[in-house]
């Protein structure tokens, strides 16, 4: 089928975007509109004495201030991922309001809102909000953080969880009849998303129905809706619609409720206004929540032959400030569940703690705990290597199991259902030429450069909790339109989720529209963890074979079938019901309008169905990075020369849009591992990177090209047999290039970001 699945057809969203013809959250304008902007505050760590908003009223323009005693009806900010401790209790609360009631626990925190006439007015005024601060001991990073000044009452030693997974017992045992032990430390860097399109909302009260709206740039409506009614404003959630337009990038970081969402809708309320406001680039440095910042020492128990008898993983995460809204399921059990990888690991032990400090909050960011599991266990894959003296791809090959073996269960008892992984690395080398790079690092030397290989294999586990809906509707001119729940952030849904639907019921690709990104016609998750596919895809073949069922009804009285069976085909690409033996066929083009057109019993709604799909297991998406690097050995700097993939997502929709989330994921994952650092004065808790000026980001000439390439193992836990691709690219990054470097260098391990200074510093103590 030509825009069926499995063709790399272009995206068709893309002449809208590229032609300035997209629509984003800030681009909207309503009468009366007026602006929002925020005192935020320059302490990391401080008590409220009093915040005196007098002069800020009387300023030019200003239509309203806000403090806490404003919006001391709302809510706290919500965590809704309550892991728990060894002992069975939750994590440690961290009620923080909307703005700032009696202290701030990070720089950045709000304490006031300004609205007024313009965004200038509204910033100029918030400078005259007038705060008396007792300035408090601070503790800005997670190193600091045991033990350091006390952020929260209900945390002593600003301990948030201890959180335990695995059989102790039989891990302790393993490791005292190895072989091999092996150990190493790793530090997973903090890191920002940086989209394009900072953070926004605008707030519309409409007081007839007693109802609001909120405009803002996010990953799913639905549950924004649900977190902002529920938690935050104490409505039923029929009062407050959410729509999501356009999105210049989200990478996990826009999944999350923010205060300033809530309070445009509560300030649009109190001056009958509609409210809108925009982050600049300092706001999100200071106020987004981060990624990642974990500290991390694994640990290998091997026999004789190099084969893993168990693992051993202790570590600790930043929490920030206060608990976002899945801040302590990131570093626990969304990459947790996969400690080990796909190689045979049969005990595991795992205790992880996580920390508030004086931080912006930490969250979920591109792959979301699976990165930072890929890694530890691809570093200490190379340390075993190094340590035991066997070549690191053959180490891998022994612990790989075999297609026999599938579905192998790991050791928390998740199945990993299809794939081929020996030879996905085997033919990974292959294609990367590994044969021949004895001979390009010779050339590299005689060029006065060090050149190293990093070969990594990666697994990832796609999110498929919940259920997600969706609905088939068809236009009066036989134009088809699909409702979703998640939300494209840039990864092409609207063309995905075309080709499925035009190949499930046969009708033109360039007929369907996808429509997105409100609440009230679609709930569900969102988007986030490359569930996308598995679930809103779900969702869309369940209404479509509605639409089906429904369709052989109705094409039965529509052409009189006398009780004989109506069948349902695709016939050269055009979906077809044909009455048995008897000649009679009509298109499900001709039925929709049909019943558009004509009154049929039963049919008011014509050929529109809905469908929801239940998550039925996870998918495991996984595959090999093989990378090249060549160091100067002057000043440390680190060129990626050659970059090569070989990925199984199972069946793929779209090769070419798979194409662009892996070169995404890859330019992500090197960022961190070469160059993102977002770093906090550890007493002060003053952030040191807050502009592009110190926060360095990939720029185009520190990308190779990425030769991408892909094999087929469906999965047999999606009726679809896709595995989900969003996040792949980043999970095999970070262990490769890393892998990559310290070959290059001759180290064991180097912690990133590999900078030049450390990289030269790595080399002088080598």
């Amino acid at each position: 089928m030509k825009f069926g699945i499995g063709q790399s057809v272009r995206r068709t969203e893309d002449l809208r975007l590229v032609t300035g013809h997209g629509q984003y959250t800030d681009d909207l304008r309503f009468e009366s509109q007026a602006f929002a902007a925020f005192l935020r505050s320059p302490h990391a760590h401080a008590k409220l004495r009093s915040v005196d908003a007098t002069a800020a009223k009387a300023a030019p323009g200003v239509v309203a201030v806000l403090t806490y005693d404003d919006i001391a009806f709302a809510g706290t900010m919500p965590c809704h991922a309550p892991v728990p401790s060894r002992d069975g209790s939750p994590p440690k609360a961290s009620p923080i309001p909307v703005l700032a009631k009696d202290k701030v626990t990070f720089i950045g925190q709000a304490i006031a809102m300004v609205v007024a006439e313009t965004y200038a007015q509204a910033k100029d005024a918030a400078e005259l909000v007038d705060v008396d601060y007792e300035p408090l001991d601070a503790v800005g990073t997670l190193q600091a953080a045991p033990g350091g000044p006390q952020i929260w009452d209900s945390a002593p030693g600003n301990l948030v969880f201890d959180w335990v997974a695995g059989d102790e017992a039989a891990t302790d045992a393993a490791f005292a009849s190895a072989a091999h032990t092996v150990s190493l430390e790793t530090v997973q860097n903090r890191v920002l998303a940086n989209p394009m399109e900072t953070r926004n909302a605008i707030g519309v009260y409409d007081p007839a129905a007693d109802s609001y709206t909120l405009y803002s740039g996010s990953q799913g409506t639905a549950g924004l809706r649900d977190r902002v009614a529920k938690d935050m404003l104490k409505i039923d959630r029929e009062k407050l619609r959410v729509v999501t337009l356009d999105v210049g990038g989200g990478f996990g970081m826009k999944g999350f409720l923010y205060p300033e969402q809530p309070l445009v809708l509560i300030a649009a309320r109190l001056t009958g206004r509609p409210v809108r406001w925009s982050a600049d680039r300092l706001e999100s440095f200071l106020a987004d929540d981060h990624g990642r910042d974990m500290q991390m020492r694994g640990e290998l128990a091997l026999d004789p032959d190099g084969k893993i008898l168990a693992m051993r993983v202790i570590g600790t995460a930043n929490m920030g400030g206060y608990l976002s809204t899945f801040a302590p399921f990131i570093p626990t059990l969304a990459g947790g569940r996969i400690f080990g990888g796909v190689y045979r690991v049969p005990a595991l032990f795992a205790n992880v703690k996580g920390y508030f400090s004086n931080s912006a909050p930490v969250d979920a960011y591109r792959g979301a705990g699976r990165p930072e599991a890929a890694y530890l266990m691809e570093r200490l894959m190379d340390a075993a290597a190094a340590q035991i003296g066997i070549d690191k791809i053959e180490l891998r090959l022994r612990n790989l199991p075999g297609p026999a073996e599938l579905p192998f269960k790991n050791w928390t008892g998740i199945a990993f259902d299809s794939g081929d992984y020996p030879h996905m690395l085997k033919e990974g080398m292959k294609r990367a030429g590994v044969d021949g790079f004895a001979a390009r690092r010779k050339a590299s030397e005689a060029r006065g450069r060090k050149r190293g290989l990093g070969i990594a294999y990666y697994v990832e586990i796609t999110a498929a909790a919940g259920s997600e809906q969706a609905q088939v509707k068809f236009t009066d001119n036989g134009g088809v339109e699909l409702y979703v729940g998640t939300q494209s952030n840039g990864q092409g849904h609207e063309t995905a989720f075309a080709q499925v639907v035009a190949e499930r019921l046969g009708v033109p690709f360039e007929s369907i529209t996808v429509k997105q990104g409100d609440s009230t016609f679609a709930t569900g998750g969102g988007t986030g963890g490359s569930r996308s596919l598995n679930m809103a895809g779900g969702a869309l073949e369940v209404a479509s074979d509605e639409v089906i069922a429904k369709g052989k009804v109705a094409a039965g009285q529509v052409m009189q079938a006398g009780g004989r069976d109506v069948a349902f085909g695709i016939v050269e690409g055009i979906g077809r019901f044909s009455i048995a033996e008897s000649g009679q066929s009509m298109t499900i083009g001709e039925l929709a309008v049909t019943l558009k057109r004509e009154e049929i019993p039963g049919f008011e709604d014509g050929l529109d169905s809905g469908g929801e799909y239940v998550g039925q297991a996870s998918t495991f998406p996984n595959g090999c990075h093989i990378c090249e690097v060549e160091v100067d050995a002057d000043t440390g700097k680190v060129d990626v020369v050659s970059y090569h993939v070989l990925d199984d997502f199972g069946r793929v929709i779209n090769p070419m849009l798979v194409a662009g989330q892996v070169h995404g994921g890859v330019a992500q994952g090197l960022g961190q591992a070469l160059l993102e650092n977002c770093v906090y004065d550890a007493e002060t808790g003053q952030l040191l990177t807050a502009s592009f000026s110190d926060y360095a980001m990939p720029r185009a000439d520190d990308l190779p090209d990425i030769v991408f390439a892909y094999e087929e193992y469906p999965c047999k836990t999606h009726p679809m047999g896709a595995k989900g691709c969003g996040e792949a690219g980043t999970v095999g990054a970070l262990p490769v290039v890393m892998s990559a470097v310290a070959d290059a260098i001759g180290v064991v391990h180097l912690d990133m970001p590999a900078t030049p200074e450390r990289v030269w510093r790595a080399m002088q103590r080598a």
